[in-house]
This record gives structure tokens, C-alpha cells and sequence, in this order.
């Protein structure tokens, strides 16, 4: 953390984006764990608990690869989603002692995909985070031209 002093607005607004990370943090986690249910009607599917019976009776695939299909693609959605939801809230964290400038800049980047909340957060992250006065309190050096 630099020593660099920041103006009052300067550090209102890290303080403001810190919180507001916390929160889009938490609505990603929360919508993160909507495949549940799919996760859930998988695994019932593949443990025997949901029958898949056809009333043919010679089927061209086993039922329980449907099931493997929802558990994957539900888990790999659940797993990437709260691993966002972690970056988001780590980069909040990271505003807030004024450290890790780049990654923040990057989940700023990554937030802005995610309609309607993470995109005001991520292009107001980057507007802050631009600024030479904020860039010095990161501590990160000033980039000369040659």
C-alpha cells in the first residue's frame, strides 16, 4: 500500500466501489447456484432414483448419460460462477487496501460481461481505477513515454 495521499472523492468512490463489489459478489454467488437443480435431477437420474424408462424397452443410449450430461454442465457452471463471485469479492477487498491494481482492473474487464450489474460496476471500477491519482495510491509507476 503506497502512502500517496488520495483526495476525499478519490478515496469516497475506492471506499463506494469496495462495498458495491461485496454486493455484486454476493448476487453472482446467489445466481451461481441456480443449476442446483439440475445438479440435483442429475445425480437422481444417474444413482437410479429418477427412472428413465422408454416404453420401448431397447433404447439407443443409457439413461443415465442424460444424467452425466446435467451433472457436468451444472457443476462446471456452479464451480465457475462461484470462483467469479470469489474474484469479484477478492478484487473488493483489494480496493479497499488500495493493493493489486492489475487485478482489479482485469475482474473490472470480466464484470462488465455480466448484465446490468456487473457492467455499471466494471465500467465504473475502470473509471476510478484510471485515474493517476488512484494509480498512485496503488503504488503502481507512472508510465513514461520514450
Amino acid at each position: 500500500m503506497s502512502t500517496t495521499p488520495l483526495s476525499a472523492q478519490d478515496a469516497d468512490h475506492l471506499r463506494l466501489l469496495s462495498i458495491f463489489h461485496y454486493i455484486v459478489a454476493g448476487i453472482t454467488a446467489l445466481c451461481s447456484l441456480i443449476p442446483v437443480i439440475h445438479l440435483v435431477m442429475g445425480l437422481a437420474i444417474v444413482t437410479g432414483k429418477l427412472p428413465m424408462e422408454s416404453q420401448q424397452g431397447n433404447e439407443p443410449f443409457d439413461p443415465r448419460l442424460f444424467g452425466w450430461f446435467f451433472v457436468a454442465f451444472a457443476g462446471a457452471f456452479i464451480v465457475g460462477g462461484l470462483t467469479l463471485a470469489g474474484f469479484i469479492a477478492y478484487a473488493g477487498r483489494c480496493l479497499a487496501q488500495r493493493r493489486r491494481h492489475l487485478l482489479c482492473m482485469v475482474v473490472a474487464g470480466i464484470a462488465c460481461c455480466f448484465m446490468p450489474f456487473g457492467t455499471v460496476l466494471g465500467v465504473f471500477t475502470l473509471i476510478v481505477l484510471l485515474r493517476p491519482s488512484v494509480k498512485a495510491a496503488f503504488g503502481v509507476a507512472p508510465v513514461t513515454q520514450a
